[in-house]
Formats: C-alpha cells, sequence, structure tokens
C-alpha cells in the first residue's frame, strides 16, 4: 500500500492555511489514525482515530515521535521512540516504511500497526516536519498466527486432514495423510479421492458429497479404505463442509483417523469374551460335577466343606495362568508348579518333557488331576514324609500326534490312595482322559504310584501363542 509521494505530501503551510472545519471533516474525522510532527519529531495535530488508536490523548508541542505510550519490535522486544519509522524517516530524510510495530496502550493492551511517514516540505523544498499514517493491523497479524498455528496442526498431525472441492479432487493432503495411505502430496493433490476408496466402497462418497452440499457435517463415520500397496485399513472418517465468504459450500474437510488396530482389539476382545463365556460354563459344570462326586463319597459335612474349597481353589489356580496369559493357554511345567506349591517342597518335584504350551481346556482337567495326586501326596505319599521324589516325564509320539505323561511317586512311604472309589481316583482315571479325548491309567505297586495318560496332541497343544 505505498501511496505516491507527489499525491500525499501537502507542506505544512498548506496545512495551517486551511479553514478549521475543511481539516476537521478532511482529517480529524477520517477513519484512519493521522498526525503530525515537527522536523524535530514533536508531535504538532493528530486526529480522532489516532488518539482511539493510542488509547490516550498525547500533549501537542511536547511528546516526541509517536503518541504511544510504549512501542515493540514485531518480536516483542522494546522499541525505543527514536527508533520508531516516524523517527528513522525524519533522522535519515527518507520515508521508513514495511515494517510494522507493536504498540502499547495505557491499559496494558497492545496492536499491531503498519505505518506510512510522509515527509513535508515548504515551498522551497525543505523539510519541516512529517505525517504519518497508522493502519491496525492487529486482526490480519491474529489471523495469520491463527492460519500459522493451524498450519502447524494439520502437518504435524497424526491423522490424515485432507481437503477436497465437490468434485472430489484432493486441494491439500498432509503428512499424517501420506503416512496413513502411502501417498504424497505430489500424487493426490489434484486427483480424486477415489484413488484411496476401494472398488466396493466407491458407492458412499456421492452420499457423502449430497449432504456436504447441504451443509451437513458428518461425524466419525466407520468405514474401509485402501492404501497405495493395496493393504486395507479401518478408518473413522469426519467430514465437514468448506464455504467461502458468501457462505456457499465449496468443498469439504475430510479427517481419516486410523482404526484398524481398534477393530482388531476389539475383535480379540469379543473373541476373548466368547471364550471366557464357554470356560466359564466348563468351569461350572466341573465345579457342579465335584460337588456331585464329592457329596456321593463323603458323608461329614466339615470334610466336604474341605475338600470342595481345595478343588475350586485348585480350578482358580489353573485359571489364573490363563487370565495371565489371556486365555491363550499356560505352559505345562508352570501348570505343575502351580499345583504342587500348596501341598509340598516343589524341589522334590522333577520335570523331563519337552516344552509345551497347553490350550486351556488341558489345563483346566490336568490341573484337576495334578491336584488331585498333589493332594494324596501330602496326605499318604512323599508330601508327607522325609524321603521320596516325585517324577513327572511328559513326550510326544506317533509322529507329533500323541501326548504321554507318567507322574511317577516312588521313595516315600508305603503306597496308598485314599478311598479305593474316591473322586481323586475318578478324577485321574475318567474326567481328565475323556476330557481330553484320551486315556487314562493309574497304577499301584508297594513303593510307588504311577498315573499315564495318552491323548490326542490336537486336544493337547495350543495351536497359537
Amino acid at each position: 500500500m505505498d501511496i505516491p509521494q507527489s499525491n500525499f505530501a501537502p507542506s505544512l503551510e498548506a496545512l495551517h492555511d486551511m479553514d478549521n472545519s475543511i481539516r476537521d471533516s478532511i482529517i480529524m474525522d477520517l477513519p484512519v489514525a493521522v498526525y503530525t510532527t515537527d522536523k524535530t519529531g514533536i508531535i504538532t495535530f493528530y486526529n480522532k482515530a489516532a488518539a482511539e488508536l493510542w488509547g490516550h490523548m498525547p500533549d501537542i508541542g511536547k511528546d516526541r515521535w509517536c503518541g504511544s505510550l510504549r512501542l515493540y519490535w514485531p518480536d516483542g522486544t522494546p522499541m525505543p521512540h527514536e527508533e520508531c519509522p516516524m523517527a528513522v524517516t525524519l533522522r535519515d530524510e527518507r520515508e521508513a516504511r514495511g515494517t510494522d510495530a507493536i504498540a502499547e496502550r495505557p491499559d496494558g493492551s497492545r496492536f499491531t500497526f503498519m505505518p506510512f511517514p510522509v515527509l513535508l516540505r515548504n515551498k522551497q523544498g525543505e523539510i519541516v516536519g512529517a505525517l504519518n499514517v497508522l493502519h491496525d493491523i492487529s486482526d490480519q497479524r491474529r489471523d495469520e498466527e491463527t492460519a500459522q498455528r493451524l498450519a502447524a496442526i494439520v502437518e504435524s498431525s497424526d491423522d490424515a486432514i485432507v481437503s477436497k472441492d465437490l468434485a472430489g479432487i484432493v486441494t491439500t493432503w498432509n503428512k499424517g495423510a501420506e503416512r496413513i495411505f502411502g501417498y504424497t502430496d505430489e500424487e493426490m493433490i489434484g486427483h480424486s479421492i477415489t484413488t484411496v476408496i476401494p472398488p466396493d466402497r466407491l458407492h458412499e462418497e456421492p452420499s457423502i458429497v449430497e449432504r456436504i452440499r447441504q451443509g451437513v457435517r458428518i461425524d466419525h463415520y466407520e468405514t474401509i479404505r485402501q492404501r497405495k500397496d493395496g493393504t486395507r485399513i479401518n478408518v473413522s472418517l469426519t467430514v465437514s463442509p468448506v464455504k467461502n465468504a458468501s457462505g456457499r459450500v465449496v468443498g469439504a474437510s475430510k479427517i481419516a483417523r486410523d482404526i484398524t488396530d481398534k477393530k482388531e482389539s476389539e475383535e480379540r476382545i469379543l473373541m476373548l469374551m466368547r471364550e471366557v463365556n464357554h470356560r466359564v460354563k466348563n468351569q461350572y459344570a466341573v465345579i457342579l460335577s465335584m460337588i456331585r462326586e464329592t457329596s456321593s463319597r463323603t458323608k461329614d459335612i466339615t470334610e466336604f466343606e474341605q475338600q470342595i474349597r481345595e478343588r475350586i481353589m485348585a480350578l482358580a489356580r489353573s485359571h489364573d495362568l490363563l487370565v495371565h496369559a489371556t486365555w491363550r493357554g499356560a505352559t505345562l511345567s508352570d501348570l505343575l508348579l502351580e499345583q504342587v506349591k500348596p501341598f509340598g517342597d516343589e524341589n522334590r518335584l522333577t520335570m523331563t518333557g519337552p516344552s509345551m504350551v497347553l490350550q486351556p481346556n488341558a489345563v483346566q482337567y490336568l490341573g484337576i488331576a495334578f491336584h488331585e495326586l498333589a493332594t494324596n501326596s501330602a496326605k499318604y505319599g512323599v508330601f508327607s514324609s522325609e524321603s521320596g521324589e516325585i517324577n513327572v516325564d511328559w513326550f510326544v509320539g506317533d509322529e507329533g500326534k500323541t501326548f504321554y505323561l507318567a507322574w511317577t511317586e516312588a521313595g516315600g512311604p508305603p503306597v496308598r490312595l485314599g478311598r479305593n472309589r474316591g473322586f481323586g481316583k475318578t478324577v485321574l482315571e475318567r474326567i481328565t482322559p475323556l476330557s481330553l479325548g484320551g486315556e487314562g491309567m493309574l497304577e499301584q505297586s508297594a513303593n510307588r504310584i504311577v498315573w499315564t495318560v495318552r491323548a490326542p496332541m490336537e486336544n493337547i497343544r495350543a495351536t497359537s501363542v
């Protein structure tokens, strides 16, 4: 906004020679701030707009260079009045323009302005003062700063932020969009947004555009989009209409958030919930079976209560292992140790076999069997004395198709198995083997007890860990 000097350089004498009413109408009532100084910088005149902009009325003939209380450079550092554009213009005899400044009013508020100083000369061409026009650009600078901040936010966002016209042609494409979809801005700007829409989802775009034309915002619309490498991803879209100065919708701003991980997590949770529901129902069945079988073999209520409590706690220990592994399974060695710990010194337990993760069903039923064996040992066997040891060996045979396990207890007191037809024996010979789709056998001699189980590997080993 450079105004030619020839069109805006009246002499100071001409200003003084004007009729007051003319000067008032021409300068005093101008909507822009105007003031004059003599050649030493002393303020000689200012209009109402200048006083309103400064927030006070400076003393004519006393205040110098500028009517602002304080001045600052654009970076916020203080600017001495003698270095302001008006002072530079008079000192260097050149019109210092093109640099904005910040002024502070007496109430502490600040505004940004652009000065347009003009040298005033008499009829002989001598400099007799200067006239300055101050243009308040505070709103403009705020808008620019806001736009810069928004641009920085958009560019640094992890989400894809894209704008397009109503024909679907991309006009902006941020780094987040490049990261999510794999296309650079050079590849997308000027091209159709349908580039990232799978063929079976193209029908969505016309309906989205139609709603945008009506000025309707679309919030958190979940759909599928396609990356440059062909990978399909789950996204959540928020689409807003973009309007021009007259309020007409001219395009759309779209934010796309990659929710693939969220969707996969939700699916895993649902699958886990279904699995947990299934397992809990199984556990209810096992507990009911425990109650039924224990009650039929126990006449003393105290003994019944103790046995039920111990067996449910054994189930809980197996359940804890599964929970810690998010129901994917538990290792055979961990299961053995967890069931043996409450009854004796696990250092007297020797385990031999390949590392193996059991599927949840095998964890529960083998856990019940190990509990019954450890309980019997604590009452009558190795864990009830200072001598003897327990060896648990397992291996996989038949070319990886069959699981074999043997619990051997020897070297302790004379072997004894609770009741001949107790619940523990039922678990070892029937419940656990049948639940694993296999066979079980319990043998005893004078100085040892052996429980063996054989089952298909497909019912034992977890398929994934």
